[in-house]
Parts: C-alpha cells; sequence; structure tokens
C-alpha cells in the first residue's frame, strides 16, 4: 500500500466537512519556506573562472632524449611534462624527472605556441627543475600561497598536461588529504615536505601545479602510488618556491648546514631515555659544524625552531631549508630538564645538498 502525504484544509461554514487538499499556492508557499539543505551541495560553485584565470599559467613540457636500442642504434624518445610560469620573464618551474635526461626541450604555451627551452638549474633531491624560455612580452604568472598555513581538508585543484592529451590542460580537484608527508624516490632520494592529495595525477601531470581556491601554488605534483586510489603527493609550494628562487638566483640550491646527526623521538626512545617529551628531534652526534660551535649537544632534543614546534626530523630538515646560509636561526632545546634557546649561524652544506 502506498501513503500520500498531503496538506489538509478544513473550513469554518461545516467543521464536519471532509477536508480538502490544500491549494497548489499554499504548498507553494509552504515549500517556499522550509530551510535550506544544511549539507550545502546544491551551493557548490562552479570552479571556471578559477580554471580560466590560472589556466595561461600552466604549460607543457616535451622533452627529447636520445638512447640506444637492442642492436645499440640511436634512437628518439619522447616524454610530457607540466610546468608552472613563475616568472613574467619566461622562467617555468617543474620537476627535475620530467627534464633530468632530456636532450632538447619544448614548452607549449596555453596561446598554442611551442618554444624551445633551456634548463636554468635541476635539484634532483627536492624533484624541482627550473627551465627557460624566451618571449618578448611579459607572461602571465602563478603565485605561490604560504604552505604552512594549508589544511587538511582545503579544495584544491590539480592542472597538468596528463597524458600528453591534445586541447589543453586536463583539471581535476579533490581535497589535501595529509601535509608533512616523507617518500622514498625511485633515485634513492628522499623527498620530505609533500602534500598529499585524492586529486587525480597522470602521466605527464608532473610539474603542474596544485591550486588552492584562490588561484595560488600550494604544491607541484611530482608523484603517484601505483598501488594505491587517490593518493598523489607534491612538493609544498614554500619548498618549491625557495628550491626555485635559489635556482634562478644562483644556479643551485644553497642548503644551510648544522653539523648534526638526528631521529626522531620515538616511544622506544622516550622510554630508554627517560625523557620528559613525546615529540620533537634526537640529537644524536655532534660534528664539526655551527651547531656545535653554538653550544647543540649530543642528546639535546631539538623541540622548536623559529618558535614552530618540532615533530620529526622530515619535518625540522624541512623547516630548516627554508632558511639560507648566513641566516641566524633559534632552536629551543630540552636538556635534561632545562629548556634552553641557542641562536645557530647557518653555514652552507659542504655537499649542497
Amino acid at each position: 500500500m502506498t501513503t500520500i502525504a498531503c496538506s489538509l484544509v478544513a473550513t469554518d461554514e461545516d467543521p464536519t466537512a471532509t477536508p480538502r487538499p490544500a491549494s497548489t499556492a499554499a504548498a507553494t508557499s509552504s515549500s517556499e519556506q522550509r530551510p535550506a539543505s544544511p549539507s550545502g551541495i546544491a551551493q557548490l560553485p562552479s570552479l571556471r573562472d578559477l580554471v580560466e584565470r590560472v589556466g595561461p599559467s600552466v604549460v607543457a613540457i616535451d622533452t627529447s632524449t636520445i638512447g640506444v636500442d637492442f642492436f645499440l642504434r640511436r634512437v628518439e624518445q619522447r616524454g610530457s611534462g607540466s610546468g608552472v610560469i613563475v616568472r613574467s620573464d619566461g622562467y617555468i618551474i617543474t620537476n627535475d624527472h620530467v627534464i633530468s635526461d632530456a636532450s632538447s626541450l619544448r614548452v607549449a604555451l596555453p596561446d598554442g605556441r611551442v618554444l624551445d627551452a633551456i634548463t636554468v638549474g635541476r635539484y634532483p633531491e627536492g624533484d624541482i627543475a627550473v627551465v627557460k624560455i624566451d618571449v618578448d612580452e611579459e607572461l602571465p604568472t602563478l603565485v605561490f600561497a604560504d604552505s604552512d598555513q594549508v589544511r587538511v581538508g582545503d579544495w584544491v585543484l590539480a592542472i597538468g598536461n596528463a597524458l600528453g592529451l591534445e586541447g589543453g590542460p586536463t583539471v581535476t580537484a579533490g581535497i589535501v588529504s595529509a601535509r608533512g608527508r616523507t617518500l622514498q624516490t625511485e633515485i634513492g632520494a628522499t623527498l620530505s615536505d609533500l602534500i598529499q592529495t585524492d586529486a587525480a595525477f597522470n602521466e605527464g601531470n608532473s610539474g603542474g601545479p596544485l591550486i588552492d581556491l584562490d588561484g595560488r601554488v600550494v604544491g607541484i605534483n611530482t608523484t603517484v602510488l601505483a598501488s594505491a586510489q587517490g593518493i598523489g603527493f607534491g612538493v609544498s609550494s614554500n619548498s618549491a618556491r625557495r628550491f626555485s628562487d635559489d635556482l634562478i638566483e644562483f644556479g643551485a640550491v644553497r642548503r644551510p648546514f648544522l653539523g648534526l646527526a638526528l631521529e626522531t623521538i620515538r616511544e622506544s626512545i622516550v622510554v630508554a631515555l627517560h625523557l620528559p617529551v613525546s615529540r620533537g628531534v634526537l640529537v644524536t652526534g655532534v660534528g664539526d659544524g655551527p651547531a656545535g660551535d653554538a653550544g647543540v649537544e649530543e642528546l639535546d632534543v631539538i623541540m622548536e625552531i623559529e618558535g614552530k614546534p618540532v615533530s620529526s626530523k622530515p619535518e625540522f630538515l624541512a623547516d630548516l631549508w627554508s632558511y639560507r646560509p648566513g641566516d641566524e636561526i633559534a632552536l629551543t632545546v630540552l636538556r635534561g630538564d632545562r629548556q634552553i634557546e641557542i641562536t645557530v649561524p647557518l653555514d652552507e652544506s659542504p655537499t649542497g645538498s
């Protein structure tokens, strides 16, 4: 049996009269007074204006590499990736793995022009590179957001040359799924300070931007986990900006150096050393360098860097590498049951890493 619900109206003249269905006007009025859905799903805005605004600053990068086949004959191998125009005179940030083996580079602009590009600098340890094209006019650029202000659950867009498809970049949407991730790459490098997202990445997305709803770059899309679904990673905007600025200015990334061996505080360390804290970075060795000269000692626990709490070694290094040689940083250190502050002038890493 089907039950039909309707509004009923009784007349004043005959209280025993059979109720009649309410008029259409009354039903409409009642409907109009209903509160909006608390989920707000019907209110989600279109992202087309955002895509149209940032799209002119996202480029496709085509690479050509000379290799050899089974018979040792020279053959050309082609690849593709993405990039972001970060300076109006033609500087473009991308992933190092996109251009690392390339013998020639060509950049396809959104207006259809295809231009030769040169490599300005590479930083394999951070999977960031900068290339440049020569142009006569100023190009549209994107700005970097402060990735320290990004929160899990923020909406983001991934834009890039997915699968090298013709007809413009591919746009996918998702949220920030996690921050501060660390991954080991195929070449053995450790990428830290990564932003994780469920926005779909595909081959060719590498080097493209992860965009917030204000049109700012919060990450440079770098890798996916082939065994997982909905998990992609981008180099955080703060790291990407720091590395690309150095590559443009110096041709290499200048990393600061402390001269310390470090380890993330874990429960076993807390128990073994009877530590009164459960987070931070333990100093397991002090070598020649500015930190030892400034007074940092073995078994100190670094709790803060410039007032920012430290939870792990990768997080600490990501924060440290946002500074340059010559800067001074304040470390808040736990020594025994005393908390002290030590100012350390940063040297340049002798290995550049």
